[in-house]
């Protein structure tokens, strides 16, 4: 199988949904997947593993019960796993999300905001 350039621009440009992550690769069971924020999600944990976040473009606040990490473009964040979390934009940011397939974005919390497993750009 030949391995293909994934522009992330470009798959970005494809779906305007905020809070929606959208698988761009998989290697092994994890998943590669491009979300756009904007606002306040919902405070939430991974209590079977950890998450990271990779700012593509812009800049969020991961917020944790003792502190705010604001992580820029071109940086990451690992959120350990089982560690209460919540994300925030003021302008719209896009980020990539490495975890493995199958996590839910809403973690423990659900809600509004749960989005579909497995939706690819």
């Amino acid at each position: 199988m030949a391995a293909d350039v994934i522009n992330l621009a470009q798959k970005l440009s494809q779906f305007p949904e905020h809070w929606s992550p959208r698988v761009v690769a998989e290697m092994n069971d994890y998943q590669f997947k491009l979300v756009k924020l904007q606002g306040e999600f919902v405070w939430h944990r991974h209590e079977d593993t950890d998450e990271v976040f990779m700012v593509v473009k812009g800049e969020m606040q991961v917020g944790f019960r003792d502190r705010d990490v604001t992580i820029r473009e071109g940086e990451m964040l690992v959120v350990p796993r089982g560690v209460e979390h919540i994300t925030r934009a003021t302008d719209e940011c896009h980020a990539l999300i490495i975890e493995p397939r199958g996590v839910v974005n809403t973690g423990d919390a659900g809600g509004a905001l749960t989005a579909r497993n497995d939706v690819w750009a």
